[in-house]
């Protein structure tokens, strides 16, 4: 039972969320008329709706998010109709014979009062129906569990009930909000006796609201401008809610001391049958971590038709988790790369699971052209649900696991390095399935650019840094951040692996964007290579900067981004690499000036 009630309370919270804003001017639309026959079939509909989209969402089928987007243009047609009836009452006349559009049905039952009994009813719901198409995609950490839970556990009636749970939370908050916004219309069109002028108000906002979503802008600029977000509250009740269900649920990838599951101690069936002498002496103490998960969930494939667990049996599978702009995965990939061609005529399947990090790495385009300049020839499935993620229970960039050929996760390593050594376990898996053959040598990757490998760990003294608020350490300034909001900030004396803004920046919850020219950040570090997530303008255009190494051009010591004066562009959304340096590791300070508004600069990364 807590269960469905956290479930309820993260759709309350809904009402606060900034994503939902568009569709408040539909709800308002519907105030001064009877609750029981317009305000509650309306918000009926939006809650079915929801739950079931949401539902067909949580199947994990390609199929279904196609479907929801048709979804959602049928909707924004018919509500678009609604409010350009709202705009100009004359059109109301030629919608009601007896054969009008469904649009105009809906619209004439919203504009004419007097119309009662079922049919009206019949319209609210069906305006319910097409509102809570928009209003899916509008979902928080708590949604996101539960979906998660039906793509781990299949879907189910107590998935269903979970959903409509969260759905009834957002209609209660609505409901609320029409009884307070409803009494205020009121007031308003009683006192300033323009009701006509009311009406064709609330019809201009259905459709800039309708314009609104069509662009995208319900869950972009909306989310960035509001100064309300719900997400702390809702990852609250996230973590109340797995507290509450981890006695109940284990992770996926896990050891285990009996079943069906090989003993810690046993190498797996066939264990050496084709390996060579060698090979033998050297053999890697493999223990079960249990089936490989499913890998339903990703919302595309790219090199590969969609692949799953049943299908890969008697294969040896590698699974990569990565995301393109971590400089870890980047290191690995051509490691991953190597492996994949050398031994895919010996039975290896190499698996790229793209799980993003920001948000622009969920774009898929990004994701492609990312892969076409990496040269990654193995299949990629784009995870931007994280449903494989959470199948597999991972936390890591870059994660590897290692299937043997029944379909056993028998080795995993997280991070850069080893590579020798996982490559080791690939052999011997292949080995275990009866190729014969396997090369026993090692590969030789001469990487370069920002996947050339880190230098010695000794001398990468400075962490991992993000600049947006919600992971961001280190500022220079004790006092933090301004966020949300537009603010001038002065340069500082940063210590070592401190960092800070100069110029006018507007810090969100992932990233900074400089709102004007002649803006900057710095920071003091001390490791070879430095490396900054960065993205251009808003609309696309390229920002100029050039960057300085302890207030000097860096010479010899600039990375593949920039030259030796430190120019460069920031064209696409991605990690640059700004600083390599060419003498001995110390400490030095980084910094960075962007002669163009509108620079988005995400996380600093080092090696």
């Amino acid at each position: 039972m807590i269960l469905f009630i956290l479930a309820y309370l993260g759709g309350v919270l809904t009402i606060v969320s900034p994503c939902i804003l568009p569709v408040l001017p539909f709800v308002f639309a519907r105030a001064g008329q009877p609750f029981l026959r317009s305000t509650l079939p309306m918000l009926i509909g939006m809650a079915a709706t929801f739950a079931a989209v949401a539902t067909l969402a949580a199947l994990g089928g390609g199929w279904a998010v196609q479907a929801n987007e048709y979804g959602r243009y049928a909707a924004m047609a018919l509500l678009a109709v609604f409010g350009t009836i709202l705009l100009f009452p004359s059109l109301s006349d030629h919608l009601t014979r007896p054969l009008v559009s469904l649009g105009a049905r809906l619209s004439q039952s919203a504009d004419r009062a007097s119309r009662g009994g079922g049919s009206k009813m019949l319209a609210s719901l069906l305006l319910g129906v097409a509102t809570g198409l928009l209003w899916a995609p509008c979902a928080g950490p708590v949604l996101g569990l539960i979906l998660t839970g039906a793509a781990l556990q299949g879907a189910s009636v107590g998935t269903t009930l979970l959903l409509l749970a969260y759905a009834l939370g957002a209609a209660t908050s609505l409901a609320l909000a029409l009884l307070i916004g409803g009494r205020a219309y009121q007031a308003m069109k009683q006192s300033l006796g323009v009701g006509e002028w009311l009406r064709r108000g609330v019809g201009v906002a259905v459709l800039v609201a309708v314009v609104a979503i069509a662009m995208g802008l319900d869950t972009g600029l909306l989310t960035r401008a509001s100064l309300a977000s719900t997400a702390s509250l809702e990852q609250g009740l996230v973590d109340r809610f797995r507290a509450q269900d981890q006695s109940k649920s284990s992770p996926v990838v896990m050891k285990s001391d009996g079943g069906a599951m090989m003993s810690a101690n046993s190498n797996g069936p066939n264990a050496g049958g084709s390996m060579s002498m060698a090979q033998k002496a050297a053999a890697i103490q493999l223990s079960a971590e249990g089936s490989i998960p499913s890998l339903d969930g990703a919302v595309q494939w790219l090199n590969s038709e969609p692949l799953t667990a049943a299908g890969l049996k008697g294969k040896v599978v590698l699974i990569d988790f990565w995301t393109y702009s971590c400089i870890n995965c980047l290191r690995a990939i051509p490691y991953v790369e190597a492996w994949a061609q050398k031994y895919k005529d010996q039975g290896l399947v190499v698996i790229g699971v793209h799980a993003p990090e920001f948000a622009f790495e969920k774009n898929a385009d990004n994701v492609k052209k990312a892969i076409g300049e990496l040269g990654i020839t193995y299949p990629v499935a784009i995870d931007n649900n994280y449903a494989i993620w959470r199948a597999f229970d991972n936390e890591y960039w870059p994660g590897h696991y290692f299937i043997d050929a029944q379909g056993q996760v028998r080795h995993h390593h997280f991070g850069e390095g080893d590579y020798d050594q996982s490559e080791r376990v690939i052999q011997q898996l292949l080995a275990e399935a009866g190729k014969v053959n396997v090369s026993g040598d090692i590969v030789n990757v001469k990487a370069t650019g920002a996947e050339a490998a880190a230098s010695d760990e000794a001398d990468v003294q400075s962490p991992e840094t993000y600049v947006g608020y919600l992971r961001s350490q280190n500022f220079v300034d004790d006092a933090g951040t301004v966020n949300d909001a537009a603010h001038d900030y002065v340069a500082g004396t940063p210590k070592l692996n401190e960092w800070g803004l100069v110029g006018n920046w507007t810090v969100g919850g992932q990233e900074a964007m400089s709102n004007r020219a002649d803006t900057g950040l710095y920071y003091r570090f001390h490791a070879r290579d430095l490396h900054l997530v960065l993205g251009p303008a808003a609309d696309g255009k390229p920002v100029r900067f050039r960057i300085t190494i302890d207030g000097k051009p860096p010479g010899d010591s600039h990375g593949v981004d920039t030259d030796t004066n430190g120019s460069g562009v920031v064209t696409e959304q991605r990690l640059y690499q700004l600083v390599r340096t060419s003498g001995a590791v110390a400490d030095h300070t980084f910094e960075i000036k962007f002669f163009d508004p509108g620079a988005q600069a995400y996380a600093f990364t080092f090696g």
